[in-house]
């Protein structure tokens, strides 16, 4: 057993030491790589400097004296020719090589076999066996040749167990005798025999206390811990950081090596807290991040795994589980930050890993331990939490001037855990919450510390708020809870939600740089648009889903009810047509319009009727409100509002090609006059139509037909008949009044504007009134009716007679008009 583990101790020493060195290695070969590289550059540019001779021309005689100036004659192109055909011309030249500056190449590597990799790493393979592999198989060989003799001895009982144990720390002394000899000609060398004495001394002592009992736990306990002090200075005066992971596996393993099955967490983690202290010393003086995150690993694999157990037993330690964790939390802020403090550096990824999850796993243990020890604590354990953060980060700022990396991801910190204080501490949606709080919080702790990973994280963490949301609203709308008015948690959990979303797109103002991570490209402009809409929808339907609850829950009537809903969709529309308006481009134009156009429709072919099935209940039973009929105004004049803002957008600069069409002007006059008869309808039957009373169900014909269960049946019968009466009567007198005023306003319009399509349209709609009139209206109608109808027809079609005649020269105009523009 014992040389079971002294093989497994070294190999992974060996392991540890391999990769180290040949990292070393592999950056030396690739500086002297660099280095030939730099040097043929600069030959090259020597090269390119020295000129290319080239002969020289005949140059002419010097005159020796001249008189007189004398004035050159011009001189003909002939003459120039000739002359220069006579010139030796010059040898053409060589053009000198430009050497470019080599651009970066970045290698796209195929996938190495284990070989390929390994000759990559150790290009010089006889140094690599010269100096790595031979010495950790000579202190292999050495370990297992000691324990073999000793092993021999003892079976021959040459030697007593007090003997033996003391022969293997004499053994593990000599080592390190060696190693101190050769520490300064050959320190990694040396480092491998002290990692071997190291491992000696751990083992000699677990074997005196399992197997031959020389002295007790604590003993044992006691030297161990000295073994790992000792172990811990030597790196540091080594200055080899495999010593200190050596140390460091020897200190976690020392708990198990001296234990006899009887867990006392107490002394466990009092022990764990001393040897993390002295990782925190180690820290203070040597930047090893291997050493920081094997003993959080160690500690969080301990820690979780004993809490995890102790939440099964019958008397959970919860106090004592608490404030180790604590603890624990404390010395793992300081080691992540100690020596950045002290040498005023820059954090890396992995220390800043290690701070953030330190946090979230202690929050997570705390969470975990006070939902059964004090679950009323949970809100104000979150707050001191966040409070915490805080405290660090402005100490540290402004006192320590620590690098604002870290600062900024403690605010965020202590902004997450403020945030979900409150919904904690009143058992609110806190997941949502909590999501819509830390994708703004990532998003500006991107900004600030420009850390890519925290805005890829914001992206996941506002779809999985999304998603939240909507199972939130199914699970609470869904069930039979009655809620507050607007005062609710999924009302206001769905607020936070939509200014989450707009508080990511109020940060993203300013950003048009993409940003890749993960091979990914993030697009601030594509995902600030995106937002913008997912928030507007969101919007939309936090108040479309609560007005919808709140109306069923409160107002007797589905349809009166339903028209609450209704309004609050047109009024939303309202500030949405009115916010693209004002954006001023064409898709927004091209939303607006559409947002006008399925409101009009929506309204007059659906909407509307909603108030005439109020109406109808209200004459059957008598005890339903009217909130339909009068909230139908609001929606009224929102629809002419749309369709007055579309003729006004359309006129001069039409948004989509079928404005320009001239049976647009049809479409329009159709609605209008659609919109006209049924206001006139609805307030028709408003106004003479009343409750079926009891008088009027007894003087039914029919009432003795019915038995008493029965008669509502009769009464929702009476209503019917009085509104299909007061209908009819409508249709035959009212409606060919109202289309006559619709032709004439038609015409009028028509010839002011020279819309000639407008005025056919009012001369067909008066043809269809007086055809109306005469085939249907006159059968069965009242006297009075007829006669009224009659009367104020005929003097509106003496009035558009009057008025067509009267501007005959305005449409006469305007046809000469059209002619023209067809005929060009």
């Amino acid at each position: 057993m014992t040389i079971f583990l002294l093989i497994l101790l070294f190999g992974f020493l060996f392991y540890i030491k391999t990769n180290i060195d040949s990292k070393f290695d592999r950056t030396e070969y690739e500086f002297r790589e660099l280095s030939r590289k730099l040097d043929l550059l600069k030959a090259a540019e020597k090269l390119s400097e020295k000129p290319i001779a080239t002969p020289e021309t005949t140059k002419p005689p010097l005159a020796v004296a001249i008189e007189k100036p004398i004035t050159p004659a011009p001189i003909e192109k002939e003459t120039i020719l000739e002359k220069t055909e006579n010139v030796i011309q010059p040898i053409e030249t060589v053009p000198t090589p430009k050497f470019e500056e080599p651009k970066p190449y970045i290698p796209v590597e195929p996938e190495k076999t284990f070989w390929e990799r390994f000759r990559e790493n150790n290009p010089d393979l006889e140094k690599f066996i010269g100096e790595n592999l031979i010495n950790k198989i000579g202190i292999l060989i050495l370990v297992l040749g000691i324990s073999y003799f000793v092993k021999y001895a003892i079976d021959k009982d040459w030697i007593n167990e007090p003997a033996r144990v003391g022969i293997g720390m004499l053994a593990g002394a000599l080592i390190l005798g060696v190693a101190h000899k050769l520490r300064k000609k050959y320190a990694a060398f040396s480092s491998v025999f002290v990692a071997g004495a190291i491992a000696v001394f751990y083992f000699t002592i677990a074997i005196a206390f399992h197997s031959y009992h020389l002295f007790g736990q604590t003993v044992a306990f006691i030297i161990m811990v000295l073994i790992t002090a000792f172990s811990s200075l030597i790196s540091l005066s080594y200055d080899r950081k495999e010593l200190a992971v050596l140390s460091l596996i020897g200190g976690f393993s020392v708990p198990f090596m001296i234990s006899t099955g009887e867990g006392n967490y107490v002394v466990l983690f009092s022990y764990i807290l001393i040897l993390n202290i002295g990782i925190l010393a180690l820290a203070y003086h040597k930047k090893w991040g291997i050493i920081n995150i094997l003993s959080y690993a160690f500690t969080v694999l301990l820690y979780g795994g004993w809490l995890f157990n102790e939440l099964d037993e019958k008397t959970p330690h919860y106090l004592g589980a608490l404030i180790f964790g604590f603890a624990f939390y404390i010395v793992f802020i300081l080691i992540s930050i100690i020596n950045n403090i002290r040498t005023k550096g820059l954090f890396s990824a992995t220390e800043l890993s290690i701070l953030a999850s330190n946090s979230f796993l202690f929050y997570a243990a705390g969470m975990v331990i006070l939902e059964n020890f004090h679950p009323e604590l949970k809100g104000i354990f979150t707050t001191a939490l966040g409070l915490l953060n805080f405290a660090y980060a402005w100490f540290l700022y402004k006192k320590m001037g620590l690098d604002k990396t870290a600062v900024y991801l403690l605010i965020g910190l202590t902004l997450t855990f403020i945030t979900l204080a409150i919904p904690i501490q009143f058992e609110g949606n806190f997941i949502t919450l909590f999501w819509a709080a830390q994708a703004v919080i990532l998003l500006w702790l991107a900004q600030k510390s420009k850390i890519n990973y925290y805005r890829f994280a914001s992206v996941i963490v506002q779809a999985l708020m999304t998603i939240s949301l909507l199972m939130d609203w199914k699970a609470i709308y869904l069930s039979d809870l009655t809620l507050p008015i607007v005062f609710n948690k999924i009302f206001l959990t769905g607020i936070f939600a939509v200014v989450s979303l707009f508080a990511a797109y109020y940060l993203l103002k300013d950003e048009e740089k993409n940003q890749q991570q993960f091979g990914i490209t993030f697009n601030p402009k594509e995902y600030r648009y995106f937002i913008s809409i997912i928030g507007i929808v969101i919007g939309y339907l936090v108040g479309l889903f609560e007005v919808n609850y709140q109306a069923n829950l409160h107002i007797t009537g589905v349809n009166s009810a339903f028209t609450l809903p209704v309004t609050y969709h047109f009024i939303f529309s309202v500030f949405i047509f009115n916010h693209f308006c004002k954006i001023k481009n064409t898709v927004t134009n091209q939303l607006a319009n559409i947002i006008a156009i399925v409101n009009i429709v929506l309204f007059t072919f659906f909407f509307s009727n909603y108030s005439f099935y109020e109406h109808e209940q209200y004459i059957a039973t008598g005890i339903h409100q009217r909130i339909g009929f009068y909230l139908h105004y609001i929606l009224l004049i929102i629809t002419l509002f749309f369709g007055y803002k579309l003729y006004q957008i359309n006129t001069e600069d039409p948004v989509f090609e079928i404005f320009q069409k001239k049976f647009i002007i049809w479409i329009a006059a159709f609605f209008i006059v659609y919109l006209a008869s049924t206001e006139l309808m609805l307030h028709g039957l408003v106004f003479s139509n009343s409750p079926v009373t009891v008088q009027d169900v007894q003087s039914s014909p029919f009432y003795k037909d019915y038995t008493t269960a029965n008669l509502q049946y009769l009464k929702e019968q009476i209503a019917f008949d009085q509104i299909q009466l007061s209908q009819s009567q409508i249709i035959k007198t009212a409606y060919p009044i109202l289309w006559g005023i619709l032709a004439f306003v038609f015409l009028i319009i028509g010839i002011r504007k020279h819309i000639k399509n407008l005025r056919i349209a009012a001369l067909i709609l008066l043809g269809i009134t007086i055809l109306k009139l005469f085939f249907f209206d006159i059968s069965n109608a009242s006297e009075t009716g007829k006669i009224i109808a009659f009367i104020l027809l005929g003097v509106l079609i003496l009035i558009i007679s009057f008025v067509y005649q009267k501007l005959k020269v305005l449409v006469q105009d305007d046809n000469k008009n059209h002619a023209n523009n067809e005929t060009e």
